[in-house]
């Protein structure tokens, strides 16, 4: 497969961190590739350095060494403008604490990276409902996040994260605050999701049944990845 079709990937990733004299590695050598519709779980006992991969990964941190890449291009070596134009085109996130703005509705939410973009109003109301009918949320458009029970809210997330074509989504913990039978509806609709719209989506996560359900389960251990 040529660079052209890799959706994501990196190379040799390591990030150090200081504290006074004592230097921390938390990422020592990681080598990763993401293809078109892949689904790839990251797990690891807490403090393994997960979430710092995937910030790494989304272009929201920059590593001490190796090279992340996104659209062919080294995350490092653009500047901040072009970075969050690559994250606005190429990427998604999901957290585990959704980030959903409380003074906005569903729709609204939904239509902010659009906007950000700068897609139309009119255009970007139009593909955030089809999103948010696509998650099953169409008649909660109008609700704001305190209105929305806690699947929904994630729900909003993910159709906030997906709704501008992404080729890959990262998703932190998605299901970590969600009861089991919530965690399983998320669950089913990205697998859904990642069929349909042969989106990549790389996960971290705590959930065993998340992860076991993941065409590729990666352990994080020792600041190194083992498929």
């Amino acid at each position: 497969m040529n660079e052209e079709q890799v959706v994501l990937s990196c190379n040799h990733l390591q990030k150090t961190y200081s504290q006074g004299p004592q230097v921390v590695e938390v990422l020592k050598d990681i080598n990763l590739q993401i293809l078109p519709g892949d689904q790839a779980a990251i797990v690891g006992s807490s403090g393994s350095g997960k979430t710092t991969l995937l910030n790494l990964l989304g272009g929201l941190d920059l590593p001490t060494g190796g090279a992340v890449y996104v659209g062919g291009k080294s995350l490092a070596e653009v500047n901040e403008t072009e970075r969050g134009y690559l994250r606005n085109k190429y990427l998604g996130f999901v957290y585990q604490f959704h980030h959903l703005l409380g003074e906005f509705s569903a729709l609204e939410n939904v239509c902010m990276p659009m906007l950000i973009g700068g897609l139309s109003v009119e255009v970007a109301t139009e593909k955030g409902a089809e999103m948010l009918a696509r998650v099953g949320l169409g008649s909660r458009e109008e609700h704001k996040p305190s209105e929305l029970s806690g699947g929904e809210r994630q729900r909003v997330a993910i159709a906030r994260a997906l709704v501008t074509q992404p080729r890959c989504v990262l998703l932190d913990e998605p299901t970590g605050n969600l009861d089991r039978q919530t965690a399983e509806e998320i669950k089913e609709l990205m697998l859904e999701l990642n069929q349909v719209l042969n989106t990549s989506f790389i996960v971290v996560t705590h959930d065993e049944v998340m992860a076991n359900s993941m065409k590729r389960k990666l352990v994080l251990e020792d600041g190194q990845l083992h498929e």
